[in-house]
């Protein structure tokens, strides 16, 4: 017995943890819902708490490299301590609600290139090591961001990559410490003036904030430049407006400023750290803050030495 509990107490023979979602795919400010299956091992346990968190993978730049980490971003304490018997079977269910800024990582059924997310789950056990399990979530779009996401494709344009970038954007609700850029390669009628666009958006409960940066392609005598628009838009109106007509006109609008930032009298930072200002026409942006905690939010916390694979690909989900 000495020996099993020497044992236990290094992770051999202690206690196991696997959860199981009801369906892993949810959407901004709905929930997940599921159960945390604990699994006695060879000798009583003490278990602390078992904590779930929502993980994701985020692009952070460090003063000369950039690197991608992985961050936890929402956290909540599903029990508090409890005493499990060997080979005892306990269940516990959750709701975990999804944070409205929480990216978005599939569309139309298919994995958004760049993306990943994960539901973590932590066994913390008295005097041993801590278990883990992982699980894949899907989050959808919501139907403001679909409208918007088809006008896009309608307008011609082709989807490049999407990634999170941490920092936050200046003039913006924003509670969690990164927001999403979804790329795309410019549609043909806008491709003498832009090479790229990047959309960005921040999700409350009433509605949303749409940020483009257009890549402006330089002229003769005039460098290419980054030019910023900021748009708010209600969940109210997914189905009232005509979509593309309205992104047509962000975009128009975005790419016929003269100067972007520079005209609205803001500097202009590098990529990856973007904060957006109250600029010229609906907005401008300047270099953003660094990494902070709001809402009840749990940021910062690089848990990339707790998973195994290639962060580039997956958070290292058992398959």
């Amino acid at each position: 017995m000495v020996f099993k509990k020497m044992m236990s107490a290094f992770g051999v023979g202690g206690p196991s943890v696997d959860t199981v979602l009801a369906n892993p795919n949810t959407r901004p400010g709905l929930t997940l819902e599921g159960q945390v299956n604990l699994l006695g091992g060879e000798v009583e346990a003490n278990i602390e708490q078992v904590v779930l968190s929502l993980v994701t993978r985020v692009e952070i730049e460090g003063h000369d490299t950039e690197y991608a980490g992985i961050m936890e971003f929402y956290r909540t304490v599903v029990s508090g301590p409890l005493q499990l018997a060997p080979k005892q079977q306990v269940s516990i269910p959750f709701q975990l609600p999804v944070p409205w800024e929480t990216p978005i990582t599939d569309v139309y059924g298919q994995r958004l290139h760049g993306m990943t997310m994960g539901l973590r789950t932590e066994l913390a056990v008295a005097r041993a090591v801590d278990k883990s399990d992982l699980d894949h979530v899907a989050v959808h779009p919501l139907p403001v961001h679909e409208r918007i996401l088809d006008a896009f494709q309608r307008l011609g344009f082709r989807f490049k990559t999407a990634d999170l970038e941490r920092g936050h954007i200046y003039g913006v609700q924003q509670t969690l410490p990164f927001y999403q850029e979804i790329e795309f390669f410019a549609a043909p009628q806008y491709a003498q003036t832009v090479r790229e666009v990047e959309l960005t958006f921040v999700t409350n409960q009433y509605g949303v904030d749409v940020v483009l940066e257009c890549d402006k392609r330089g002229g003769f005598l005039t460098p290419g430049q980054d030019t910023y628009g900021r748009y708010t838009v209600s969940h109210a109106d997914a189905d009232r407006l005509d979509w593309t007509q309205v992104v047509d006109g962000w975009l128009r609008e975005t790419t016929s400023r003269y100067g972007g930032m520079h005209a609205a009298g803001f500097g202009h930072g590098h990529h990856g750290h973007h904060g957006h200002g109250r600029g010229h026409g609906m907005g401008g942006m300047i270099a953003g803050a660094a990494l902070g905690v709001a809402g009840g939010m749990i940021a910062g916390e690089l848990i990339e030495d707790a998973f195994e694979g290639d962060l580039g690909e997956d958070l290292g989900f058992d398959e």
